[in-house]
């Protein structure tokens, strides 16, 4: 079965957040890698995680938005796709914090290829492997066809899952979009402007910057400081 048959039939009757986790696990079954995620991104910004293959996959993703640089940025930044065969190699400087950190969970190749909706580039299908080298011919036209699938994904949840979030308030789709959409960190960023007399971005560079010192999630320090668990202090 071709490639494209193949990613299809792993989507088949399936929408929203479920048929982007069941495309991500294809991808890695097809393309020789070993995670796989789709980013959304808006304003320039890693938005949210639609789908994984794993939850390994999600940290991967997580760490573009903490750290602010990675693949699925450049790539909708660039309209391209971006692929690193080799992140150890030191002159390629690209992503001066997201590399190490990627290096430390042992992975040395990255790949994105951005996801086209409506004429808008909204995020990217990021592939991470643990072994260097390129993605070679075959597994590199399939990605540019999974990408091409993401855009089905993200088109169910802009849509279908919308309009079932509005019409009937116990729909799992506004879960799907809280957790897309990372509010806890835009509240909590709200919460260190107030506290420490600061401008937005600077809250925001402060919350990842913790979320790194200290090895978590931006998410997760964000939750803490909603929740009055943590309080980040003024310089």
């Amino acid at each position: 079965m071709a490639i494209h048959q193949q990613l299809l039939s792993a989507v088949d009757g399936r929408r929203g957040v479920e048929a982007a986790d069941r495309l991500c696990e294809a991808c890695v079954g097809l393309f020789d890698i070993d995670a796989a995620a789709i980013s959304l991104i808006f304003d320039g910004a890693n938005t949210g995680t639609l789908g994984s293959s794993s939850a390994p996959a999600r940290v991967y993703d997580e760490l573009q938005f903490t750290l602010g640089e990675g693949p699925c940025l450049m790539s909708v930044a660039r309209r391209a796709p971006v692929l690193v065969a080799d992140l150890a190699d030191p002159s390629d400087r690209r992503w001066p914090i997201y590399g190490p950190a990627m290096l430390s969970h042992q992975i040395r190749a990255v790949f994105a290829m951005p996801v086209l909706v409506a004429g808008e580039y909204v995020g990217a299908l990021d592939f991470f492997r643990a072994r260097p080298g390129v993605l070679e011919g075959k597994h590199l036209a399939g990605a540019v066809a999974a990408a091409e699938l993401a855009e089905l994904s993200v088109l169910d949840l802009m849509d279908g899952d919308l309009q079932a979030a509005a019409n009937d308030p116990a729909s799992n789709a506004w879960t799907e979009l809280h957790a897309l959409s990372r509010t806890e960190v835009s509240q909590a960023t709200g919460m260190l402007v107030a506290q420490l007399g600061i401008e937005p971005a600077e809250a925001l560079v402060r919350l990842r910057a913790h979320a790194y010192a200290t090895g978590r999630s931006a998410t997760d320090v964000a939750r803490d400081i909603l929740e009055r668990r943590l309080r980040l202090e003024a310089d």
